[in-house]
């Protein structure tokens, strides 16, 4: 099947400003945030084509200055769900259009190619997204972010066929139990990264903004609120780690995981 990846990258986020041009120390020097999910997207096989998606001339010229194609979006789109839109609307021709999240330079990219195979396999399902099974060390860190009032990750719960019933920035679905750090728990850590049916997508844009995206500030959960079936996949970590950059707090945490990948 014919796929696009897009990385949406605004410069105007509320908790980070400028966040896609913070640069991160690793093995291989100092890149910015941009260039090193720019380089994992690449790293994807069985893609035709990646691209940059922004509205800021200072993202797009130095993106366009380390080699990536850029294409130019409104400042109208409200997350990188819509900016992927405008995009899918600029590029048609693809069966699938990635949204790789610009501030996720850690993504394997077998995540990627197991939920593009997995999308491609469910033909009634709009939208796939990855989620990757919790040890009790990362359920902890999500339970203090969220004593200290910071965002850490998000948690998905599925039904049959791995049907999405809910996504949220709480640690669902709660267990009341503590865990052993290496040992495995029944929630799901979603990974942030969606491939997405062109018609679905180009259609998200139209759909009114629900109550429940209001409230937990997640762009998927607009599919749900409109009855659209989104996939689940489960992925596994292989020995990796992975970590949004969310929050200034985030840099040392990335840069330590960048150290430890080599």
């Amino acid at each position: 099947m014919k796929t696009l990846v897009a990385i949406p990258a605004r410069y105007a986020s509320t908790r980070y400003p400028g966040k896609p041009l913070v640069t991160l120390k690793g093995p291989d020097g100092e890149k910015t945030l941009i260039r090193r999910s720019w380089e994992a997207a690449t790293s994807v096989q069985g893609i035709d084509r990646v691209v940059v998606a922004t509205d800021d001339s200072r993202i797009a010229e130095h993106a366009r200055a380390f080699g990536a194609e850029v294409v130019m979006t409104s400042s109208d789109a409200r997350n990188g769900t819509e900016r992927c839109a405008e995009v899918a609307a600029q590029l048609p021709g693809y069966d699938i259009v990635v949204n790789l999240q610009g501030d996720a330079p850690l993504t394997p990219a077998w995540f990627v190619e197991h939920l593009i195979a997995g999308l491609a396999a469910d033909p009634q399902a709009d939208i796939a997204t990855p989620v990757l099974r919790c040890d009790g060390r990362a359920v902890a860190g999500f339970l203090n972010d969220r004593r200290h009032g910071r965002v850490g990750g998000t948690t998905a719960v599925f039904g049959t066929g791995g049907r999405a019933l809910y996504f949220s920035k709480e640690v669902i679905p709660y267990t009341g139990r503590d865990y052993a750090p290496d040992a495995p728990t029944p929630v799901f850590h979603h990974v942030g990264v969606y491939a997405y049916r062109p018609a679905a997508l180009l259609a998200y844009p139209t759909w009114p903004v629900g109550p429940l995206e209001t409230l937990e500030g997640l762009e998927q959960l607009r599919f749900l609120e409109n009855g659209r079936p989104v996939l689940c996949v489960e992925v596994e970590a292989k020995g990796r780690q992975f970590w949004e950059l969310n929050n200034p707090s985030d840099v040392a945490i990335i840069e330590r995981m960048l150290a430890e990948a080599g």
